[in-house]
């Protein structure tokens, strides 16, 4: 760079900065930059021309204005006229001015285009210096579509200094950030990864940077910059600190480029070629070896350089995750940092263990420092590296120390900073589910969960403990048991209510033979904590009451009392209000049988991904990523809970169902509760999807507080035949469908719909026989009063696979005045 004469120093410039900082108050500077910009404005605009150092002057007053926060809408012109001054300091101050002030969709970006095409084409490295660090800085999209073809002819060309080199390879690569389909390596491809063989450190530094971006978007076009890469690294990893005197900081040959290196071979799987492989880790072996010898230096950068360069490697060794040794070697020496004075080492030492636990080579030696993470995580004073500390016991856990881990967490939750409780019951949930060998244990530790840190369970957590009891008949009655003593806590917290309430409303049958827990004693309990209960988990409550009374007959009237009373029929929220009379109603009337059919045991749900797991995910922390990898290698072998055996054994009672068709089946669609949808081109199953009513055919993910009416699968729910008049008309007290007559011949369903006024009944007629009905016919038999209503009458006949007769009948009712 040129050296900057004495007269350059511009005095004026000077006097101004002084008057600014020495203004008393806001006012005062402000009326002194209005004076200055008439001043600068005034001479802009004189007769007399003005010299270069003039304009420069000028220029660089309105840029120290603008960069005190000021507007500058003039002066743009003159900062391009100094682009084509032959002076450094001028062209120096007008770049300058540019790259801060001009907006990439300014007019003048022609003209600037043009001024730098002109520096770039002159030969002077100077120039093209400054040209292409104006187009790094402004980085527009015109910019890019001018120079991209040119800088790479620049980068690689034989004459191009040094100093231009590493400045066209930093400028490239702010263009293809900003402008990637406009930067296209093509026939430069090649020339550019041998840059890495270039004599000058400081171009293969500039140049890697380049590289390491390319090979992430197209890294099949720069895979040959693997081979050069390893050599470079080699060529440093086994120089001494005198070999590259320019670029040794501390006693550490060039740990920029060493790590920049190891950066990009992290782009690629370990190399096919043996004798690069092999060179390559003996350049990691040396940087392992290096590690464990002395320090040259007791300055902190020293330390700084050699372990960047480490973690580097190691990180290098978990993404090819193929050499053993490597692994183990690198487990050890993270270990040493986890005692180390340093907070930072100790961070980024449990980061990097996260990633080393869900390698098979290296999982065990992780967990050989189970006890110094553990006693991180109680003792560590910085909450990110206690955090860590979690994220890594979580990564080390497997079936050998499952419960010990889940109980430190649990001890460590009761003390836990706020900001990481939630994600910490994520963890210790999905662990205790993962690893649960006896399942008493993971209802215990549920249960911990949720006394210890209520407010931070989410409602995945208890969905899940719920669906999992309800999978498990051998849990059941303990569940039951374990959450009758937890809600007998003078403070109970209202997830292990609705927990409670659930399980009770399930399986309070099992542990009702015991005096302490008979039937009355589980609903006082439970009805001791509605008053302090949310709406929602009341609801759930009066779900519970209206299983109790399906279960223990014995409760119908302390129940019914219970439901009857003004703070329920008459309450303020109409979701409460409906379910107390609704519930009422329905244990007033309907009879036993119809009782247990509606209130009937939730069915199995499908296994399927924990919903807990995927909200852990969602939070993208190192461990829960680390551990995605550690669970899909866990999975294929079998050794996760939830496996498939349970799977198979309901795939195969469902091919035994639907080889085996009940007398009963459901023909017509009309239990099974499949989402309205269009009409599929398949005239069979047109009843079901145009007229069942919306939702799931089984509960499935997560349980809604509505769980226990759920309607069941159609292989849950065989529908005997109903026989007598009574019975057919109370099913449809709380349903507008359903199946009205069944024998071996027919099949008659029912479904209604209603609209203010106005009303639509379907009356489905479905053979249940393999002969076709000859000359099948309905008709419609009205009083006088009804027949007034009736709009309309239609009959339909759909054949198909299963032919369904259909009736409509469309009726109006006098609205009331």
């Amino acid at each position: 760079m040129p050296a900057v004469s004495k007269g350059d120093g511009m005095r004026g410039l000077a006097v101004f900065i002084s008057d600014i900082r020495n203004c008393k108050s806001k006012e005062a500077e402000i009326k002194r930059i209005n004076k200055e910009l008439a001043n600068i404005r005034s001479k802009f605009k004189g007769d007399k021309a003005l010299d270069g150092y003039s304009k420069k002057k000028y220029v660089c007053k309105l840029l120290f204005i603008f960069l005190l926060g000021h507007d500058i809408d003039f002066g743009h012109m003159e900062a391009v006229n100094l682009l084509s001054s032959n002076k450094y300091t001028e062209k120096q101050i007008g770049y300058l001015f540019i790259s801060v002030l001009v907006n990439s969709n300014s007019e003048l970006i022609r003209l600037i285009n043009n001024a730098i095409k002109n520096d770039l084409s002159s030969r002077n490295p100077t120039f093209m210096c400054l040209a292409l660090h104006c187009i790094a800085n402004v980085g527009s999209r015109e910019m890019a579509e001018a120079f991209a073809s040119e800088i790479p002819r620049i980068l690689v060309a034989g004459d191009t200094m040094d100093s231009v080199k590493q400045s066209a390879a930093l400028c490239l690569l702010r263009l293809y950030k900003t402008s990637p389909d406009l930067v296209l390596m093509g026939e430069w491809t090649s020339r550019v990864v041998h840059l890495l063989n270039d004599q000058h450190m400081g171009v293969v530094t500039a140049a890697i940077s380049l590289i390491t971006c390319l090979s992430q978007k197209n890294p099949d076009e720069f895979k040959t910059c693997v081979s050069l890469a390893v050599s470079r690294l080699s060529r440093i990893v086994s120089s001494a600190s005198t070999d590259l005197q320019d670029y040794t900081y501390y006693f550490v040959p060039a740990p920029w480029l060493s790590c920049k290196l190891l950066r990009l071979l992290q782009c690629y799987p370990p190399p096919e070629d043996g004798a690069v492989k092999g060179r390559l880790v003996e350049c990691l072996e040396t940087i392992l070896n290096k590690a464990q010898e002395p320090p040259k230096s007791k300055k902190v950068q020293h330390s700084n350089a050699k372990n960047a360069i480490l973690f580097e490697a190691i990180s290098l060794i978990i993404h090819y995750d193929s050499e053993p040794n490597l692994l183990v070697r690198a487990c050890n020496q993270l270990g040493q940092f986890l005692q180390h004075r340093e907070t930072n080492l100790r961070y980024l030492a449990l980061e990097s263990m996260c990633t080393l636990a869900s390698s098979e080579f290296s999982h065990e030696a992780v967990k050989t420092h189970i006890e110094t993470v553990i006693n991180a995580l109680k003792t560590e004073r910085d909450v990110s590296v206690r955090q860590r500390a979690a994220d890594l016991l979580y990564a080390m856990c497997d079936r050998s120390n499952a419960k010990q881990i889940v109980a430190e967490m649990l001890s460590y939750l009761e003390t836990a900073d706020y900001s990481i409780r939630e994600e910490m019951v994520l963890k210790v949930a999905i662990l205790a589910e993962k690893y649960a060998v006896d399942y008493s244990w993971y209802v215990d530790t549920i249960l911990n969960l949720i006394r210890i840190a209520g407010d931070y369970v989410s409602e995945e957590v208890w969905y899940r403990v719920i669906q999992i009891v309800i999978n498990r008949d051998d849990v059941q009655g303990y569940a039951a048991k374990t959450v009758f003593e937890a809600l007998q806590a003078p403070a109970c917290h209202e997830n292990m209510v609705k927990v409670g309430g659930y399980i009770l409303g399930e399986f309070g049958n099992l542990i009702a033979g015991d005096p302490r827990s008979s039937p009355l004693v589980q609903f006082n309990l439970l009805h001791s904590k509605f008053h302090l209960c949310s709406v929602p988990t009341r609801a759930l409550l009066l779900s519970a009451y209206i299983k109790f009374i399906n279960l223990f007959p014995e409760t119908k009237a302390t129940i019914q009392e219970v439901l009857r009373c003004d703070s329920q029929i008459r309450n303020s929220d109409v979701e409460l209000q409906q379910r107390a009379v609704e519930y009422l109603k329905l244990s007033s009337i309907a009879s036993t049988d119809v009782l247990a059919t509606v209130l009937e045991e939730m069915p199995p749900f499908p296994e399927r991904e924990s919903s807990i797991l995927a909200k852990l995910k969602k939070k993208k922390g190192p461990g829960a990523v680390s551990v995605t990898e550690l669970e899909d290698g866990k999975r294929e072998s079998g050794e996760l809970n939830g496996g498939s055996d349970r799977g198979q054994d309901a795939a195969a009672m469902a091919a035994s169902n639907a080889s085996t068709p009940s007398p009963s089946a459901d023909l017509l669609g009309i239990r099974s509760s499949a989402p309205v949808s269009a009409a599929p081109a398949s005239a069979g199953s047109l009843l079901v999807d145009v007229f069942s009513e919306a939702g799931p055919a089984a509960p499935s993910g997560a349980v809604n507080d509505d769980g226990f009416l759920s309607s069941a699968p159609p292989s849950e729910d065989p529908a005997p035949p109903l026989s007598e008049a009574e019975e057919l008309l109370n099913k449809f007290v709380c349903k507008n469908n359903g199946v009205l007559f069944e024998n071996q011949l027919l099949q008659i369903g029912i479904k209604s719909e209603y609209r203010q006024n106005l009303g639509r009944m379907y009356l489905f007629y479905g053979n249940k026989t393999s002969v076709q009905f000859a000359s099948f016919t309905t008709t419609v038999n009205c009083p006088g009063e009804l027949q007034s209503h009736i709009l309309e009458v239609l009959n339909v006949f759909i054949r198909g696979t299963k032919p369904v007769s259909l009736l409509c009948l469309s009726f109006c009712k006098e609205k009331q005045h």
